[in-house]
């Protein structure tokens, strides 16, 4: 074997030395594959800019289920991807060296007939491939990267748990293939399996300028961080985020008095917990590809190391969602490196490399936005700092393009609640008697069967299944109201009508599904509105883990009970009536019983929270 591999090398060598001109002088060297599961992108990162490469017109072959692309004058410095997956109409997606004299990469994309591949779209940013998979259009100036929100839950997080495989590696005839190997000798995969629930991979940290400088590929987003005592920590959540396994639960000094230690919080979510006495004076510094961090005293970085180059603002836009929502975007002429630092009244934005700026401008922009009172100071040794005023209440998040070339900062503010008018006689459960209320919803009834198969009704099914749910809550101590008792047809304004007079703490639909493909199996859940997100992660997971079917993940579903109560709400679909095999399990009691009890415990947990 080592003779084997001494032989690869010297023929690496050999092909290397009498390459062309164009192999040495302009070869594109690709340094990971990511794929963004909330988006259908896939991103191919390289270390740096081969002129033959920006000029390159990538084409896109269809053939029967499956189209593939070349990139030509490159190489990959990363394993062979091979990544099947158990859900949606994309297949499998494999990136590997498919020559190396001429060098060329080939990603090919297997999919079903519902797919379709005029779809795909191809975009090039810095060093970055970006292949579209969903249709939408895809630009310079509109591909941002959330870099920080307050939320701690968001309808971008990867809660679907979608599965890849990547088979394991087997030895190749060919000598292409003997070489591509030899290159990746020391980071072969040894893992079979894949969760594939991040958009950052978080595989180095180390200890830079007082700070903490953390390095990865993908794109890094920061949670508002949490401040502890005894001792004094601040604490930082990476959502979306897979942790090396070898840094997990390591501690690393800073300096004498200060320490930090990073671990794997979730299955998709790193926790940084920093143990200081300084933790006001902490904030996070973004790289301009934001693919690294320093996590840093503030007070304490040495500004310069920062950055290589410097940077102006050249344009201000203002962007309006809607009267609780407005963005503004800043425009540079290079790449920004920035540090972002929250308080409960306002928004810091340290921008370290930016030197110049047109106030006129900045102020005229905007003008009668939530931003008008935000302000920019020039400040020696760090460049512009940024000061964005905002009520307590509100929720701000902040993007970098995928150029380093623009910034975003979007506020979304909290509607005023009205003085509730006095009532003498509640009414309502959760204030007369205490208690957390639910309502259960067992879908269909009546005339309206729902979906049929093998002669077993849907609506029977969800009345089951919903009884048990309600006796297991009243266990618990719940206040339940079903919106259906007995095998009557209750509309879907009915059902919404009969929550919104309950006012139950959450809402819970019952539905089984169908499918055209018979061989279609597994258990989803659905939700729409953001403050459903965390009923809907919480329950799926308690649901998914406690019966014997593919788990399909979460949807953001515009149902139309889901999506007109008020209540958090959430639709679940326990399995599907098209499939004989799992038709025959969903009429059992073990099935059933399993079902109820888990939806049940996932109701619990939420409440716990």
């Amino acid at each position: 074997m080592r003779k084997l591999f001494l032989l690869l090398i010297l023929l690496i060598s050999f092909v290397f030395a009498f390459a062309p001109k164009t192999y040495a002088d302009d070869l594109y060297k690709f340094t990971n594959a990511n794929f963004d599961t909330s988006n259908s992108i896939i991103v191919l990162s390289a270390q740096d800019t081969a002129e033959n490469f920006l000029n390159q017109n990538i084409k896109l072959v269809k053939m029967e289920n499956k189209a593939y692309f070349d990139i030509e004058n490159a190489v990959t410095t990363f394993p062979k991807q091979n990544w099947i997956f158990n859900s949606g109409p994309i297949k499998e997606i494999k990136i590997s060296q498919f020559s190396v004299n001429p060098c060329k990469i080939r990603t090919v994309i297997y999919y079903d007939n519902e797919f379709n591949p005029d779809n795909i779209k191809f975009l090039r940013i810095k060093n970055n491939i970006i292949i579209k998979l969903k249709n939408g259009t895809i630009g310079n100036n509109d591909y941002f990267n959330n870099t920080y929100r307050d939320e701690h839950s968001s309808s971008s997080d990867f809660y679907e748990y979608l599965t890849i495989t990547t088979p394991a590696q087997t030895s190749t005839d060919n000598i292409a293939g003997q070489i591509h190997d030899a290159f990746n000798i020391e980071q072969t995969f040894t893992k079979k399996e894949l969760k594939l629930n991040t958009k950052y991979y978080l595989n180095n940290i180390s200890i830079r300028q007082n700070g903490i400088l953390i390095n990865g590929f993908g794109s890094v987003t920061i949670e508002r961080p949490m401040i502890l005592q005894n001792p004094s920590r601040i604490v930082y959540d990476l959502p979306n985020t897979l942790v090396d396994t070898n840094l997990r639960n390591k501690e690393f000094r800073i300096n004498e008095t200060e320490s930090v230690k990073i671990g794997q919080f979730s299955v998709n979510k790193a926790r940084i917990v920093i143990t200081t006495d300084a933790v006001g004076d902490y904030i996070p510094i973004y790289s301009e590809d934001n693919q690294s961090l320093i996590l840093a005293n503030y007070k304490k970085t040495n500004n310069t190391t920062l950055y290589t180059h410097s940077s102006n603002a050249i344009d201000y836009i203002k962007e309006k969602e809607n009267s609780q929502t407005e963005s503004m975007v800043l425009k540079f002429d290079s790449p920004i490196v920035h540090g972002l630092d929250r308080y409960n009244d306002k928004l810091i934005i340290y921008l370290y490399n930016v030197s110049k700026y047109n106030d006129a401008n900045f102020k005229e922009a905007f003008k009668n936005t939530f931003f008008e009172d935000a302000i920019i100071d020039l400040m020696p040794k760090i460049g512009l700092k940024l000061t964005i005023p905002f009520e307590q209440d509100a929720m701000v998040s902040s993007y970098l393009g995928a150029d380093g070339r623009s910034l975003k900062i979007k506020i979304k503010q909290v509607k005023k609640k009205q003085e509730p008018s006095i009532v003498l006689n509640p009414v309502n459960p959760k204030t007369s008697t205490g208690k957390r209320s639910v309502v259960i919803d067992a879908g269909h009834g009546g005339t309206d069967a729902g979906a049929i198969g093998g002669g077993i009704r849907e609506k029977d099914i969800t009345l089951d299944v919903a009884k048990r749910v309600e006796k297991l809550l009243k266990q618990k101590g719940y206040d339940v109201k079903m919106t259906r008792t007995d095998d009557t047809y209750v509309s879907l304004q009915d059902r919404v009508e009969i929550s919104e007079e309950y006012g139950p703490d959450i809402f819970v639909s019952i539905h089984v599904n169908s499918s055209v493909k018979p061989e279609i199996t597994g258990v989803e859940t659905h939700y729409y509105h953001q403050e459903s997100m965390e009923l809907a992660q919480v329950v799926h997971a308690s649901f998914a883990s406690a019966v014997q079917s593919p788990n399909r993940g979460l949807f953001k579903s515009k149902f139309y009970v889901i999506n007109h109560t008020t209540s958090p709400a959430i639709l679940i679909e326990i399995g599907f009536i098209s499939n004989a095999n799992e038709r025959a399990q969903l009429v059992g009691e073990k099935r059933k019983q399993a079902t109820a009890k888990a939806i049940a415990d996932g109701i619990q947990e939420y409440f716990k929270r």
